[in-house]
């Protein structure tokens, strides 16, 4: 077998080496590299000095970050790069560097069993079950807030809260850090928000509403989606990122019960990663699949016709989509 000049390994040889970044950006972070050189250029003696670490571990894994554009050389100084300065300076509200945090301690690790998992279909530990899911997920929502939050704020500024004469309930489903009910109340006083996500998950969203001073403006409910109370007459229900989590199933069955929560006229919002029909894109969305087989038991992302075709199956109208600034655009449908 003959091979054409223009195809070369290459790419291959970089999927094999792929982990080193992932793994060096978060050693960056863990070693404050990123906020120590946010106040000015220094050398790599300084950068140790100022860190702690080691000038032999700092300096391979900077140059590494140097070639890859997230730190910039110059003589012996090294300094942040636009994208760097903006996103992986941990003291920023635009700090997107949360999520290298639990890369080697909680998501590898569980990646390294991807032979195993593939033969059976399972994952070892369901992150999606309570009984696994609550130690992770109170250390993940804080970090992966900055994540979805532009997101929450374009849904909140569409919605448009401030023109209600009324007051507006909030839904926030599966709240985690509670960005999507903390962006919703920041619009407007007139809006109150009901939380829900289990027992071990809730003191984080407690522990950052209260850091947007907003808590006069929430109330929690513990439990499992499919078993807590929601009330009724809620006027916005958001399910941030979690249908991924559920599976076709259990996702059918929480948009029916969303649909009881809400006022006739309300909106529900689903922030998800979605793919296109075929499955064939977007690559973000197809790595985020892979990573719910890791993960759940029925995991999956879907694309915007499936989860419209849920919603009508459980009586919403109008599926649409609402561009954001996130991984997808927001799903949403409205109660007739």
């Amino acid at each position: 077998m003959t091979t054409p000049a223009s195809v070369t390994p290459d790419r291959i040889s970089q999927f094999a080496w792929g982990y080193i970044p992932t793994f060096a950006l978060e050693a960056a972070v863990r070693h404050r590299v990123f906020d120590v050189l946010d106040s000015g250029p220094k050398t790599l003696q300084e950068t140790a000095a100022a860190t702690g670490a080691s000038e032999r571990g700092l300096r391979a894994i900077m140059n590494i970050l140097v070639g890859l554009n997230f730190l910039a050389k110059s003589g012996d100084r090294y300094s942040l790069t636009p994208e760097s300065e903006t996103f992986l300076v941990s003291t920023k509200p635009s700090f997107f560097g949360g999520i290298l945090k639990h890369t080697s301690q909680q998501l590898i690790p569980k990646w390294l069993e991807i032979n195993e998992i593939v033969a059976t279909g399972k994952p070892s530990v369901a992150v999606n079950e309570q009984s696994a899911g609550s130690d992770f997920f109170q250390k993940f929502v804080i970090d992966i807030f900055p994540m979805s939050y532009p997101s929450a704020q374009a849904l909140a500024k569409h919605l448009a809260h401030g023109n209600a004469a009324a007051p507006v309930r909030v839904l926030d489903l599966a709240a985690g850090s509670g960005v999507w009910g903390i962006a919703q109340a920041q619009t407007a006083p007139n809006v109150t928000v009901t939380a829900v996500d289990w027992p071990d998950v809730l003191p984080a969203t407690r522990a950052t509403v209260a850091r947007f001073n907003l808590t006069d403006r929430f109330t929690y409910v513990e439990g499992d989606l499919l078993t807590a109370n929601f009330g009724t007459g809620h006027n916005v229900a958001t399910l941030g990122h979690i249908i991924h989590s559920e599976g076709e199933a259990r996702s059918k069955a929480l948009l029916r019960k969303t649909f009881d929560a809400l006022a006739p006229g309300g909106t529900i919002a689903i922030g998800e990663f979605l793919v296109n029909v075929d499955r064939t894109g977007p690559v973000p969305s197809l790595l985020f699949a892979a990573n719910m087989l890791v993960n759940t038991d029925n995991g999956d992302t879907y694309s915007f016709e499936e989860i419209s075709s849920w919603l009508t199956e459980a009586g919403f109208i109008n599926p649409r989509l609402l561009e954001a600034p996130g991984p997808s655009p927001l799903v949403l449908a409205t109660r007739p």
